[in-house]
């Protein structure tokens, strides 16, 4: 029976190449304190930045608190059907209001002199508030920054003129909603300080040409060449076919123990399929989606690429979303506060469960240095290699990144970094 491919949902479409040049990137962006204060000052306090997720705050009074560069920040749920997002920080003295964590709070009240704020940032009690002779005005509260939601996530802007974040995410919803993250929980979160620039992180997720070298077992289950990329304003993608060899691969006609796993996975019987290689790909996805709706998970807003391949996301500058039809693994990639030879990688993944089902127990979150464990092999072999690409960034023999059409997405993150900096008409 010939299955008719779903076309519905996520947008397939090829986007049009913008010219980027052939320039080398300069290595001081990875390796210069210079740099990296501009990027802080021009972009990152310019640009919408994931905070964590709405699912932590269900109730009035819940909050939890992130990090980014030197600076902390408070989200609450205020109401609710508002969440707000503040500067952790106490006006009177600078005592951050909450430590690093998630908790409930009636009001938020200042271990050092116990300044107290109500739930929308508002001045609520001084203390011997007749012993300011300056008074203590009532503007005097937590300050505020531009906060909203998408796909279950809450975001924050420093810029207190920031454009809507809908108009930032341009055409991300329209790809990103028929997944459905608002239905997904998170069943990993980890922390792991790296020692490299944030941007080698990034540049290490957002080509493919690395896999044969790095990743080689990965040869025997994906195609690494034919690739399609697709670079808009500000973000971009690659969709990464799964279930079928690598043209690299020696031995076309293989079913490798990497195809055999992933029939498992999509509910086929291995022993069972008497297919050519090429024909995996095809029967994953017929199986997938049948298995996927007897467990009470509707895809049908899903195209049949989608029950197998990486719709790989990249929301500028921070979030790596390696997408599949029941789950999302998430990088979000946040600069050191002082060194641009460190960056932590925040890593969490991400499971839909059936509606109306139990969520699974939210996991602890937890922090790591580098090398201190292991994330899984495909990551281990990633994170091995940058702090050894992040010295050879420094050395004087180098002078900068040498990039290759199959990695333009690494360009184009450059490009909108520079939009930033120095203006889209420079």
């Amino acid at each position: 029976m010939v299955v008719e491919a779903r076309v519905k949902g996520t947008p397939q479409e090829k986007a049009p190449e913008p010219l980027l040049g052939t320039e080398l990137i300069p290595k001081e962006r990875y390796t210069s304190k210079e740099f990296m204060e501009l990027e802080w000052e021009r972009m990152w306090t310019k640009v919408w930045n994931v905070a964590g997720r709405e699912q932590d705050i269900p109730n009035v009074g819940d909050y939890f608190t992130t990090e980014l560069g030197p600076e902390s920040f408070l989200i609450v749920r205020e109401a609710e059907d508002k969440v707000r997002a503040f500067y952790n920080v106490c006006p009177h003295r600078g005592n951050q209001i909450r430590n690093p964590g998630m908790g409930h709070a009636e009001s938020f009240q200042c271990a050092y002199h116990f300044f107290e704020f109500n739930l929308d940032g508002s001045k609520k009690f001084v203390p011997d508030e007749d012993t300011f002779t300056q008074g203590v005005p009532q503007e005097t509260a937590l300050v505020e920054v531009p906060c909203d939601t998408w796909a279950g996530w809450v975001w924050f802007n420093m810029n207190p003129d920031a454009e809507p974040l809908e108009e930032f995410l341009g055409v991300l919803p329209e790809h990103i909603d028929p997944y459905h993250f608002e239905k997904m929980y998170i069943v990993q979160d980890k922390t792991i300080e790296w020692d490299t620039n944030w941007k080698a992180s990034v540049d290490a997720f957002n080509e493919v040409y690395h896999v044969q070298g790095i990743h080689p077992q990965l040869l025997e289950s994906l195609d690494d060449i034919h690739v399609q990329i697709d670079l808009y304003e500000r973000h971009n993608r690659y969709l990464v076919p799964f279930g079928l060899l690598s043209p690299r691969y020696p031995n076309k006609d293989e079913i490798t123990d990497a195809l055999q796993g992933m029939l498992v996975r999509a509910g086929v019987d291995p022993d069972e399929f008497d297919g050519a290689p090429e024909e995996v790909r095809t029967m994953m996805q017929t199986a997938a989606r049948e298995s996927t709706e007897a467990r009470g998970i509707d895809v049908s807003e899903l195209n049949d690429d989608q029950m197998t391949d990486d719709y790989h996301y990249y929301i500028f500058p921070s979030i790596t979303l390696n997408t599949h039809h029941t789950g999302v693994m998430v990088f979000r990639q946040r600069p050191h506060a002082t060194d641009p030879n460190k960056m932590y990688f925040d890593l969490q993944n991400y499971t839909r469960i059936p509606d109306g089902a139990d969520p699974p127990p939210r996991p602890a979150h937890t922090t790591y240095k580098h090398g201190e464990i292991s994330i899984g092999l495909v990551l281990d072999q990633d994170s091995y290699n940058l702090p050894r690409v992040q010295k050879g960034m420094n050395s004087r023999a180098y002078k900068g990144l040498l990039i290759n059409y199959r990695e333009r997405r690494i360009r184009h993150m450059h490009k909108t970094i520079d939009d930033y900096i120095y203006g889209p008409d420079r």
